[in-house]
């Protein structure tokens, strides 16, 4: 297998925060007051950046950042540690990592927030960096995000890989001209993914080295 270089989505892909992160949104919500939709409507905001899927109730810059400031609050003090590990995710990640690749996460969640989720995952360790939304959101949709991580770690877009759950995740890579995997046990779905241009999917984990080993083309760079 060639030793190549992936970047992981964190929620949906790695863990199942959606928990975590819909009490959250519920949380702000209420403290805007503001009706909580129900719950299937609510796991539309895993995925997505924070002040994308506030915008469209508040219409108003600062009330928008007020309810990220809501949900900031709650995530810190309970959200981040509801989440649940998916199965065989973990020994996939140590079996890549010991195989040689360099293994990252590139995630829309706030950076502080991410890397302290990170920290705290059994297989975190096997993660040379983490590379999230900035806090005042000015990086945070994917295509930045994986130009980050990019020149953060020094890198060409052709010895990376893309894997996550959601459609931003898959136009992410495509943007880049870089390979991807969407992953179905996530919260985004095989037609989300398709329509998305996925190059390849997994239905489990442990697909994952088998798909990496293929050598498929570059996938073209969006303009």
């Amino acid at each position: 297998m060639n030793r190549d270089v992936l970047f992981f989505d964190l929620d949906g892909t790695l863990i199942d925060s959606a928990v975590g992160i819909t009490r959250c949104v519920a949380h702000a919500l209420e403290c805007m007051q503001h009706p909580v939709p129900p719950q299937e409507e609510l796991r539309r905001w895993i995925g997505p950046a924070l002040r994308t899927s506030f915008a469209p109730l508040f219409h108003d810059a600062e009330r928008v950042e007020q309810a990220v400031l809501h949900y900031r609050e709650r995530f810190e003090s309970h959200g981040w540690r509801e989440h649940e590990i998916y199965p065989d995710i973990g020994e996939v990640v140590q079996e890549l990592h010991a195989a040689g690749h360099l293994l990252a996460v590139v995630t829309a969640k706030n950076e502080p927030h991410a890397r302290r989720i990170v920290e705290h995952l059994p297989f975190g360790h096997c993660f040379t960096d983490v590379i999230g939304a900035t806090p005042d959101g000015s990086r945070s949709h994917k295509p930045e995000l994986i130009a980050e991580a990019l020149q953060r770690l020094s890198l060409q877009p052709g010895r990376c890989w893309m894997i996550g759950d959601r459609h931003m995740d898959i136009e992410g890579a495509r943007h880049h001209g870089m390979r991807n995997i969407g992953v179905l046990w996530g919260f985004g779905g095989a037609e989300e993914l398709r329509r998305a241009g996925a190059q390849y999917l997994a239905n489990t984990p442990r697909e994952l080295p088998g798909l990496l080993g293929q050598s498929g083309a570059l996938v073209p760079a969006a303009h």
